[in-house]
C-alpha cells in the first residue's frame, strides 16, 4: 500500500506542475497578444482586431488544456461538475472567438478584393 501513495503522490505531484505549466503559457500568451494589439493599435495597423481575437483564442486553448489536465486529480463530484461547468464555458468562449475570427477574416478578404476591383478601373472607365 505504501508503494501505491507514493506512486499516487508522484503523479498528483507531476499533473499539478503540468497544469501550471499549461496555465502559464496560455497567460504568457494572452499578455504576448494583448502587447501586440496596444503596439499595432499605436501604430495603426490593419490586423489587429483579427491578431488579438486569435491570440486570444490560443490562450483559451491552453487554459482549456490545464482544465482538462486538472480532471485527472478530481476527487469529488462537486469538484468535478464546477471544472466541468468551467471547461464548458472555455469551449464556449473559445467557439465564439472562432466565429468571430472567421468573420474577421472574411469581411478583410472582401476589403481587399474591393480594393483591387478599384485599382483595376482606370480613370477612363469609370466616365463611361
Amino acid at each position: 500500500m505504501e508503494l501505491f501513495e507514493k506512486i499516487e503522490g508522484i503523479f498528483l505531484l507531476v499533473v499539478n506542475y503540468c497544469v501550471l505549466i499549461v496555465e502559464l503559457i496560455g497567460v504568457a500568451i494572452l499578455v504576448w497578444a494583448v502587447v501586440r494589439a496596444i503596439l499595432g493599435l499605436i501604430r495603426k495597423q490593419e490586423r489587429v482586431r483579427l491578431d488579438l481575437a486569435e491570440g486570444i483564442a490560443l490562450a483559451l486553448e491552453f487554459k482549456l488544456g490545464s482544465e482538462l489536465l486538472r480532471t485527472l486529480v478530481v476527487r469529488e463530484w462537486e469538484e468535478l461538475l464546477i471544472l466541468g461547468a468551467v471547461i464548458l464555458l472555455r469551449a464556449a468562449l473559445t467557439l465564439l472567438i472562432q466565429w468571430e475570427i472567421k468573420i474577421e477574416k472574411k469581411n478583410e478578404e472582401l476589403a481587399a478584393q474591393k480594393k483591387e476591383e478599384e485599382k483595376s478601373f482606370s480613370p477612363s472607365q469609370k466616365d463611361e
